[in-house]
């Protein structure tokens, strides 16, 4: 919601402040985290770049991969690794109700 803050790199440093306390408190790592300022509203920083906000400089986090770095809302969606799957193990399903 940057439209709503006329795009202040001052309020989103503010946030990422508050939400990596957040996220330290919680058991996560914030540096595995991207921070991305966007506006749904005006589509800023969604797909492609912003022209509204020319501080920002784009994101990094840590993976296990190494460090990954984006500029969108997309990139960081695509930088999201997906967890692995115990293939080599029993499969497992979960009961819901018993139906005599």
């Amino acid at each position: 919601k940057m439209d709503t803050t006329k795009w202040s790199e001052d309020r989103f440093n503010e946030i990422i402040k508050e939400t990596s306390t957040f996220i330290k408190k919680v058991g996560y790592n914030p540096k595995a985290v991207a921070f991305v300022p966007i506006s749904g509203w005006h589509g800023d920083n969604m797909l492609e770049e912003s022209p509204n906000m020319p501080w920002y400089k784009g994101w990094t986090k840590e993976t296990k991969g190494g460090v990954v770095k984006g500029r969108t809302l997309l990139d960081a969606i695509d930088a999201i690794e997906p967890p692995v799957r115990p293939s080599d193990k029993p499969l497992r399903l979960p009961l819901q109700d018993v139906y005599k």
